[in-house]
């Protein structure tokens, strides 16, 4: 699907009630979950600037890179964000939940010259895969740390107070035991999956968090969590499918890369 440009809906993000106890003191804040009240469309692809014109004028320009800007649709009203998690460039479009239908069918119309495809999650999950972007809840959770998932760029640890620093020092100082890798399979067979074991010689050193065939290489790809002592470029690793074990290799990322 990268050769085209890709259109999913996305379902509501559902509200997670977390316990703040002795981290915020004299604070009230009053929390109402309106995912149901909008919704959303990601429109990735190597056309996506063309669409967008077509859209919302040639006079109108596209948002930069992780901004949003509010723009007027059919008369009402939108906000785009030129944002996606694919590898590609694109926009994701908001809009109130009565205007979803309108924006859904205005998209596919004014997208057919170019080649607009509708894709589900599906499409989006294996994109990202290729790309190798972490999933939350398959390759981020709160049981892993951006150090561990080799995020720790995004980390400022010389700020001097906030939560997890203390934590996420001493992981960077010992080092974690864990760390996420990507690999490819090295034969032909059934994709790996979350949860399948990672082996090496024999020895469990980790499990897959997501895994699939990638449809840009045709072949099986993935991420894992191993043992750090194994998390090594070049390094080769068994996973276990059916209570088979398949050959695969820990590769550089991304997956994919623009010819």
């Amino acid at each position: 699907m990268r050769s085209r440009d890709i259109c999913h809906p996305d379902a509501p993000v559902q509200a997670r009630r977390k316990g703040a106890t002795g981290h915020f003191t004299n604070a009230l804040a009053i929390l109402e979950n309106r995912s149901a009240n909008f919704g959303g469309v990601a429109i990735q692809g190597p056309r996506v600037t063309e669409l967008f014109h077509a859209l919302f004028g040639d006079n109108v320009d596209l948002p930069t890179r992780n901004h949003i800007v509010d723009l007027p649709f059919d008369g009402t009203g939108v906000s785009v964000a030129r944002t996606g998690y694919t590898g590609e460039d694109g926009v994701e479009v908001f809009f109130r939940a009565d205007d979803a239908v309108k924006f859904w069918n205005a998209a596919l119309e004014k997208g057919k010259p170019l080649g607009i495809k509708p894709c589900g999650l599906g499409a989006r999950d294996t994109l990202r895969l290729e790309m190798c972007y972490p999933l939350n809840g398959s390759d981020l959770s709160p049981q892993r740390n951006p150090i561990e998932a080799g995020l720790g760029f995004f980390v400022d640890l010389t700020k001097s107070k906030f939560i997890g620093r203390d934590a996420l020092l001493q992981t960077k100082e010992s080092g974690p035991q864990e760390k996420l890798v990507s690999f490819r399979m090295k034969e032909k067979g059934p994709p790996p999956r979350p949860h399948y074991s990672v082996f090496d010689n024999g020895e469990r050193i980790g499990e897959v968090t997501s895994g699939t065939i990638s449809p840009s290489l045709n072949w099986g790809v993935g991420m894992a969590y191993v043992s750090a002592s194994h998390a090594k470029i070049g390094a080769q690793i068994d996973i276990e499918i059916r209570e088979r074990k398949f050959p695969a290799t820990i590769e550089k990322k991304p997956f994919y890369k623009k010819s």
